[in-house]
């Protein structure tokens, strides 16, 4: 078991992270990470420039995985909640493996940090090494863990309500999906593709087939739309051709309401879809006419 002042500063990180982090959707720039936490006037590093992470301050856990997009290292996810972590090089015995092994014997919590692009990090907390698979050189990290966390007899009880508290598989689901929207968005500038809306705060990723279809997270399979035109394409009340035009149901440009109707959703039937520059990002067209031959049963 970890040492009581180290439990400690993990919780008063993990709080710390909590309070900086939702507003921003849980991302985090490399700027802000590399300044890492300040603890009684002491900072702690929370990334490095290896994966696994320990800072000076803990002697025995790391306190973070991290996973570098186009990095030599293949992690992924496994579902929605379970991650393949690569070790460190092929040395089953080296020192980081080896405390990631011994954070997995004895249910210690990490944070992961998932590169979206370059210097921006989604933040996951907390993670646990639920598995070991030394012949394939991989661990297999979790939200959810079998053990007890923490020793309540030697800690307050706010730290086991903390405890309890963020005991969820929603973490990485959360990261999962988050890191789509982060991804989708940037390729679109912040801008939503049907009416070019471009306050960040009111934008989704929507998914052209969506996850329960098998629809991969792709920046391909996504669109960036304002939250009422998200609802609308998810509701087949506007549909996408193949040849990236806006259709509105029929039924709908003939409806007579207020403003947001006529302004919002009738004006934009026959227009174009606002597109990623870059190519490889833009809206795959097979995709997209399997959820306009949808649009049009509808």
């Amino acid at each position: 078991m970890e040492d009581i002042e180290s439990h400690k500063l993990r919780l008063a990180i993990f709080d710390w992270l909590q309070q900086c982090t939702p507003a921003n959707n849980y991302v985090m720039d490399w700027a802000a990470l590399s300044k890492g936490f300040k603890y009684y006037g002491e900072i702690v590093t929370l990334i490095g420039a290896r994966g696994i992470w320990k800072p000076r301050q803990f002697s025995d856990y790391p306190i973070s995985i991290t996973s570098v997009r186009q990095s030599m290292y293949a992690d992924e996810f496994i579902g929605e909640d379970i991650l393949s972590y690569s070790y460190r090089g092929s040395d089953v015995n080296h020192p980081d493996n080896v405390g990631l092994r011994n954070a997995m014997q004895h249910a210690i919590p990490l944070i992961y940090f998932h590169q979206i692009v370059k210097g921006k990090y989604m933040a996951a907390w907390p993670v646990y090494v639920v598995g070991d698979e030394p012949d394939k050189l991989k661990f297999t990290i979790s939200a959810e863990s079998n053990e007890v966390l923490l020793n309540e007899n030697m800690l307050s009880e706010p730290a086991a309500i903390y405890r309890r508290k963020y005991a969820t598989r929603e973490v990485l689901i959360r990261l999962h999906q988050g890191s789509f929207r982060e991804r989708v968005l940037l390729a679109y500038k912040d801008h939503c593709a049907m009416c070019h809306l471009k306050h960040r705060e009111l934008l989704d990723a929507a998914h052209i087939i969506p996850d329960s279809q098998g629809g991969s997270p792709e920046i391909s399979n996504g669109l960036s739309l304002c939250k009422i035109h998200h609802a609308a394409y998810d509701q087949n009340i506007i549909g996408i051709s193949p040849d990236y035009q806006i259709e509105v149901r029929e039924d709908i440009l003939h409806e007579v309401d207020g403003p947001m109707l006529k302004h919002g959703i009738q004006e934009i039937n026959k227009t174009k879809l606002r597109l990623p520059k870059t190519k490889i990002h833009q809206p795959r067209k097979e995709w997209l006419d399997v959820r306009y031959k949808a649009f049009r049963s509808a």
